[in-house]
Formats: structure tokens, C-alpha cells, sequence
């Protein structure tokens, strides 16, 4: 039998309050909008974002990405720092469009929240906009989710599809490469986004270290250090598309960077890359040392601080040397393209020899 006198059942009692939604909306549409392009058509708050793709192409297509930021945010929840994990999910989504050539042209972001606190999604908005203005894309929209009882009130994860274009004609990848290409490495700015949950297990629960303990090596907390966002190298590597012969791209992520660099060599080539060009950063021997994790590990979950390579013709190394300094990148030559000794299947694509100097 019902009990009238008990109150009715409500959305917001049951853990979603549109209230908070709507102010969270109120709080970062003004960020957002400032990630934008003049392709973009309306505004925020529609169904739908629409972004005309104007005349101009003699063949384009459509490039698509989705990524997350994954257990980053986890060192994010625990410093209370909320405004750069969003530069993190815009790296991951355009660094991987860029490197079929494609110039990103807008994003969309899902954020999903135990609880809708305005002020932390507005926060989350602001990195993911200030990505966008950094990449040159439009931020042209998303879903901000309450999930109770999925989700407890404090957590929350991203995730983001971008959208890119490139002439048909102008698609890099494998087909391009040719023996004797060099490759350039593009210096990372620390772990980036990826090999969280081991470098979490080793420095925070097997060597118990605080995220607030100010670590001399890198001049700050390690929380800090942890939380540096990933670089993004979209308009870098469009730039060296326009200035030299750029046979393709691999953004340094999940597998390290032979694996994905690998990804990008044909069949009957390999990749030799020199470990004694570069000194990783001292992150990166604190995880090895502290967790006694192996080189071969440590190389296949971290990008050991090269976060892109470009694969370039070898009349054009200087230039493009010349091109990613100009623009701030740390870069050097860290191998070059060879014919492999064999062509059976499953042959390694790239491969790391040598030392690093001080590692």
C-alpha cells in the first residue's frame, strides 16, 4: 500500500541535479568559446555542433581519433588539480590525427562525473579549450554525464573524438618511407598520458612517496611533475609538413616508441634508433630505479621522453631540425630507415640500440 505521506521520488534524489549541470554550463561556456574557428556554425547548447568544411580541397578526407586521458586523473583527483588534465585528452586525440597529415578541425569531449560539481567541470572545460586553441581546432562541443551509483562523487573520466582533414594525395604513412629516410625524434614534456598505473604502483603505494614532497630532481612535488601536461605537437608537425618532405609521423604513446613507430614502417624496412642520442628525464629513472622495472618494460609503457617522430627524406633533416627549434621543440636525429636483414612476418620494424648516456 502507498504511503502518501512519503515525499515522491525525484531525478535529484536519486544523485542527478540538472541545477548543477545547467551552472556548470553557465560557468565554462565562455571558456569553450574561445576555442573556435571560423568554420564553426551556432553555438553551444545545440544537438549537434556544425562546422562547414569550405571549398578549397581538390580531395579531402575526413581523419577521425578518440582517445582518453586514462589513470592520470587519479594524480589529478588526489592534488586537487583539475584545469590541465583536459590539455592531456586534446594531445592524445590531435597528436594522433596529425600524424597521417590530417590539420585537426574541431573536437568533441564526454565528461562523465560521479557528481556535478560546476566548478571542477568548468575547470575540466578549461584545459580541454585551452588544448584546442594550442592544437588549432574548434572545441564544438560534448556531454557532461552524472552517473550516481556508477561513479562515486569525487571521480570522473574524459574521453574526446576529433575530427581532421587531408588531401587525398597528401596521406603519409608507411607507403612513403624509403631506406636511408632519418628519423626525428621531438622531445617530450615527462610521461605524458600514458604508463600511469605502473609509475602510480611504483612511486605511490611499493615506494610510498607523497604527491606533495618536493622532489629535487625535478625542482617541484612529484605531484607536479606527474601532472605536467602532454605536449601537443599538432601544429608543429603541420608546420614541417609545409616546410620539408615529411614521410610520415608516430605519436609516442601506450607501447612506447618503438612499437609506434613500428606502426608507421613498411614491410621489408626497419627503423634503427640510437638510445645514445638522448638522456631520458630523471622520472623516468626514478620509476626504473624505485620499482626495479626493466629496460625492455620501461620501453614498451613509457615514451621515455620522445614524445613524436617524423620520418623525413634525408636532403631535409637540417630544415626540419631548423623548423621544430624555431618552434620551441627540442628534436635530434635518433636513427634512420634501413632494409631489414629478413622479410619474414613478424620481423621487428624498429628497433633501439645502444645506451642512453646517463640512464
Amino acid at each position: 500500500m502507498n504511503d502518501k505521506t512519503r515525499p515522491g521520488a525525484s531525478y535529484a534524489a536519486a544523485g542527478v541535479d540538472i541545477a548543477a549541470g545547467d551552472r556548470a554550463v553557465e560557468l565554462f561556456a565562455p571558456l569553450a568559446k574561445r576555442a573556435s574557428r571560423p568554420e564553426v556554425q551556432g553555438g553551444l547548447g545545440g544537438f549537434a555542433g556544425l562546422f562547414a568544411l569550405k571549398g578549397g580541397y581538390r580531395e579531402p578526407l575526413l581523419a577521425a581519433s578518440t582517445d582518453g586521458v586514462g589513470t592520470k586523473i587519479a594524480v589529478a583527483q588526489a592534488m586537487d588539480k583539475h584545469d590541465t588534465v583536459g590539455l592531456d585528452l586534446v594531445a592524445m586525440v590531435v597528436d594522433d590525427l596529425v600524424v597521417c597529415g590530417a590539420e585537426p578541425l574541431f573536437l568533441q569531449d564526454y565528461i562523465a562525473v560521479g557528481k556535478v560539481v560546476p566548478e571542477r567541470v568548468a575547470e575540466l572545460v578549461k584545459g580541454i579549450a585551452d588544448g584546442c586553441v594550442r592544437a588549432g581546432c574548434a572545441l564544438l562541443g560534448g556531454e557532461t554525464a552524472e552517473h550516481p551509483g556508477l561513479m562515486a562523487d569525487g571521480d570522473y573520466d574524459l574521453s574526446a573524438t576529433g575530427v581532421g582533414v587531408v588531401e587525398a594525395d597528401a596521406v603519409l604513412g608507411p607507403d612513403r618511407v624509403r631506406p636511408g629516410d632519418v628519423v626525428i625524434a621531438m622531445g617530450s614534456s615527462g610521461l605524458h598520458s600514458n604508463g600511469y598505473s605502473l609509475a602510480r604502483k611504483v612511486l605511490l603505494e611499493i615506494d610510498r612517496m607523497s604527491l606533495r614532497a618536493h622532489i629535487e630532481e625535478f625542482g617541484r612535488s612529484l605531484g607536479e611533475e606527474l601532472l605536467e601536461p602532454t605536449r601537443i605537437y599538432a601544429k608543429d608537425c603541420l608546420a614541417l609538413i609545409a616546410e620539408t618532405d615529411v614521410r610520415t609521423f608516430a605519436h609516442v604513446t601506450g607501447g612506447g616508441l618503438a612499437n609506434n613507430l613500428a606502426r608507421v614502417m613498411p614491410k621489408g624496412l626497419v627503423a634503427e634508433l640510437d638510445r645514445g642520442t638522448w638522456n631520458p628525464a630523471p622520472v623516468f629513472r626514478m620509476i626504473a630505479q624505485r620499482g626495479r622495472v626493466d629496460q625492455a618494460e620501461m620501453e614498451q609503457t613509457f615514451n621515455m621522453g620522445v614524445g613524436m617522430v617524423a620520418v623525413v627524406a634525408p636532403e631535409d633533416v637540417d630544415r626540419a631540425l631548423a623548423v621544430l627549434t624555431a618552434r620551441h621543440i627540442a628534436c635530434w636525429a635518433i636513427g634512420s630507415v634501413k632494409k631489414a636483414a629478413t622479410k619474414e612476418v613478424g620481423m621487428q620494424r624498429a628497433v633501439l640500440v645502444g645506451d642512453h648516456p646517463r640512464f
